[in-house]
C-alpha cells in the first residue's frame, strides 16, 4: 500500500473526528479528498479487501511525543489489524491509551501479519490453524508460557468508559458513565486490567470533588493491576496518582518511596510525559523533605522531558505549577 501521512491541525482533526488525536483512512492521500469521501463505501474499512492507498492524519501543533505516539499506532494500523481491543493490556491497540509506543506483543502480532503462511482470502478458520504454528516460529519463548484468555469487553462498559474519559458529556455524567463502568466490571467477575482501569478512571473523575474517595480507587486500581504480569506503565500512572495525594498531605517520603521506581519504569516505556510528571512530583516531594538542592536538580532535569512531551513551554509551565500547587509549603499562591 502506499501511504501518506499529512499534519494538519488539531483543530481540523476534531471537526472530522471529535474524539480523535489521529486517524487512518483508505482510499484517500488528503485531508481534502477525505472530506470528500467521508461516509462512502471507499472509506469503510469494513469493506476493504485490499489496501492500496492510506492516509494517516497527525497533528501539526501537538507536542512531539503526541506526534510520535500517533505515528506508532496509525502506522501500525495502517499496516496491520485495525481494532483497538480493550481486553489487550499490553499493546498500543487499546484505547486506555497507556502504551505509547508499539510494545514487543504488537511486533509479534505484526510479524505474524505478515507470515508467508497466510494470505489475502483466507477464513478465519484457515488463520487460526496456522497460527500457533507462526507463533511459535516468531516467538519460540512464549511456547512456555501458560495462555491467558481474556473475556469480551461488553459494549456497555466500552460506552461507559468512552462517554467518562471521552469529550462532550457534563461532569456528572461523565462520573455517573465511571461509576457504571466499575459496577460492570464488578458484575462480570473481572480481576484484570479491565477492572483496574474502571477504578483508575472513577478515581481521576473524582478528584477535584471527593479526594478521598479518589485515593480509595486508585488504591483498588493498583491492587488489580499488581496481580497481573505486564503492568508495569499502568501501575507507573496509579503511583503519580497516590503520590500527588502524598504530596498534598505533605508526606514526602511516602511519595518518593511510590515515584522512585516508577521513573526508571517510565524511561523503558519512551513515556516522556510521565517520566516529567514523575520527576516533578519528585521535586515536591524532596522540597518536602528538606532536601532543596536536589529538588532543584530533579526538577531541572524534568524540564527536557517535558519540553518533548508537553511540546511548547507555556504547557510545560503550566504543568510544574499544577503539580508545585499540590505542595503544601508553598502556600496559596505558589
Amino acid at each position: 500500500a502506499n501511504i501518506t501521512i499529512e499534519a494538519v491541525s488539531r483543530g481540523d482533526i476534531r471537526r472530522n473526528l471529535p474524539s480523535a488525536a489521529c486517524f487512518v483512512v483508505p482510499n484517500v492521500d488528503s485531508l481534502a479528498e477525505y472530506r470528500r469521501a467521508r461516509g462512502t463505501q471507499a472509506t469503510d474499512w469494513t469493506r476493504i479487501t485490499r489496501r492500496e492507498k492510506i492516509a494517516i492524519f497527525v497533528p501539526n501543533d501537538a507536542s512531539p511525543q503526541e506526534t510520535r505516539d500517533c505515528l506508532h499506532e496509525e502506522l501500525a494500523q495502517a499496516l496491520g489489524p485495525l481494532n483497538d481491543l480493550y481486553r489487550l493490556s499490553d499493546s498500543v491497540f487499546n484505547d486506555d491509551n497507556v502504551h505509547a509506543v508499539l510494545t514487543g506483543f504488537d511486533t509479534l502480532i505484526l510479524r505474524a501479519y505478515y507470515a508467508p503462511e497466510l494470505r489475502a482470502g483466507m477464513s478465519r478458520q484457515e488463520v487460526a490453524q496456522r497460527l500457533p504454528a507462526i507463533l511459535s516460529r516468531l516467538n519460540p519463548a512464549g511456547d512456555r508460557i501458560a495462555p491467558r484468555f481474556a473475556g469480551p469487553t461488553p459494549r456497555a462498559w466500552i460506552d461507559a468508559i468512552q462517554t467518562a474519559l471521552g469529550p462532550g458529556a457534563h461532569a456528572s455524567a461523565r462520573r455517573a458513565a465511571a461509576i457504571d463502568a466499575v459496577r460492570i466490571a464488578q458484575t462480570i467477575g473481572w480481576t484484570d486490567h479491565r477492572r483496574a482501569f474502571s477504578h483508575f478512571a472513577l478515581g481521576r473523575l473524582a478528584q477535584s470533588s471527593d479526594p478521598d474517595f479518589a485515593r480509595e480507587q486508585f488504591v483498588i486500581a493498583d491492587r488489580f493491576y499488581a496481580t497481573m504480569p505486564g503492568t508495569g506503565l499502568h501501575r507507573a500512572y496509579v503511583a503519580a496518582q497516590l503520590a500527588s495525594h502524598a504530596i498534598a498531605r505533605g508526606d514526602g517520603e511516602e511519595a518518593l518511596e511510590m515515584l522512585t521506581p516508577q521513573v526508571a519504569v517510565a524511561e523503558r516505556f519512551e513515556n516522556a510525559a510521565l517520566v516529567a510528571t514523575l520527576k516533578m512530583l519528585q521535586a515536591e516531594a524532596l522540597e518536602i523533605e528538606n532536601r532543596v538542592a536536589e529538588a532543584r536538580s530533579v526538577r531541572l532535569d524534568s524540564l527536557g522531558w517535558a519540553r518533548y512531551g508537553y511540546g511548547a513551554d507555556w504547557a510545560v509551565q503550566a504543568k510544574l505549577r499544577e503539580v508545585g500547587a499540590l505542595n503544601p509549603l508553598r502556600g496559596p499562591n505558589g
